[in-house]
């Protein structure tokens, strides 16, 4: 049987590009070289390339081709692993629509979406027995009047960008003395920024995919941190967090964790593996949403490999599923 072209894209225009060089290494190395033949595509704001042995061979954008050695490629599916933009917010999604090439990951509308925070926690406010921390929407064009902000939410509070897919730009602020700094920050990364307020308690992520046409919840990870909060640094600088997979988390916990993660991932109309990031307050154990992650980092240590492992899988045959399922539902 003949293998499947699949264009493994990679790279970006956002400071996670070798964040995503190191998720499709991963990928690469673990896909079944029997069932799929794996170009991968590197996307920068100059070009798009695939590296071949004689060199560089530029994608033909108008078809989504490569000419390698006078023959021409075409892909029986993408494969993005680009973390931010133009792989997670909906862009690519939308120009492989137009091709009717089958991707992995959630179509354009709900890339898009789930990219900008506050349109998020709109869409996913009411699922049982889930919480949303009280935030305001902040855009850079508008008038930053710190008392208000101080007057409407209770400090310690969370600026962050409220598009994109990194950790890039957030700061945790105490008092209405820190915010004029933590506001510049975040405004440096996007024009709108999300300000909530700080639920204190433990911290996790879990994967969620559709395998085989069913939802499988993964087991979920706790993120101990010994900086405030996970942001670039925490999640990136090997010592400075712990990571458990699996949480420990008891078995009423994981039932309703896993609930909450499957009507999440309904209600948005995801589409491939997704990663919700959330609290459980120390005090009450409500589940509090922080954001959903629908291109999630694929590298060996990745919080989704390590949940694929500890649920006893092949990480190798889960990509291979989620290959599939994109070719399916095209």
């Amino acid at each position: 049987m003949p293998t499947k072209n699949i264009a493994l894209v990679a790279g970006g225009y956002t400071g996670e590009y070798e964040v995503s060089l190191n998720s499709a290494a991963n990928i690469a190395r673990s896909l079944d070289p029997a069932k799929y033949t794996v170009y991968k595509i590197l996307v920068n704001r100059d070009s798009w390339f695939y590296e071949a042995d004689n060199g560089k061979v530029e994608v033909d954008k108008n078809d989504f081709s490569l000419t390698v050695d006078g023959k021409r490629i075409t892909f029986d599916a993408a494969f993005i692993t680009i973390h931010g933009t133009p792989g997670e917010d909906g862009k690519l999604q939308g120009y492989f629509d137009m091709l009717n090439i089958p991707y992995n990951t959630c179509d354009a509308a709900t890339s898009a979406l789930t990219m900008n925070k506050a349109y998020t926690k709109t869409i996913v406010h009411g699922i049982h027995n889930l919480h949303v921390a009280k935030s305001m929407q902040l855009h850079r064009k508008d008038g930053h009047d710190v008392a208000t902000i101080a007057a409407a939410l209770k400090f310690p509070l969370f600026i962050k960008p409220n598009n994109g897919g990194s950790s890039v730009g957030m700061s945790k602020v105490h008092n209405v003395a820190e915010l004029p700094a933590a506001l510049e920050k975040a405004f440096k990364e996007d024009s709108q920024i999300l300000i909530e307020e700080f639920i204190k308690g433990r911290e996790f992520s879990i994967g969620i995919a559709r395998l085989d046409h069913q939802l499988k919840v993964l087991p979920a990870t706790e993120i101990i941190s010994s900086k405030e909060f996970f942001d670039y640094e925490a999640k990136y600088t090997p010592g400075v967090t712990k990571e458990v997979t699996p949480a420990d988390l008891t078995s009423e916990q994981n039932e309703r964790i896993a609930a909450i993660v499957s009507e999440v991932y309904l209600r948005l109309n995801c589409k491939g593996m997704a990663r919700v990031d959330f609290i459980l307050d120390g005090d009450t154990d409500d589940f509090y949403f922080i954001e959903i992650n629908t291109t999630p980092g694929q590298s060996a240590n990745s919080l989704i490999p390590q949940q694929v492992r500890a649920a006893g899988m092949d990480v190798g045959e889960f990509y291979s599923k989620l290959i599939e399922s994109a070719s399916t539902s095209a």
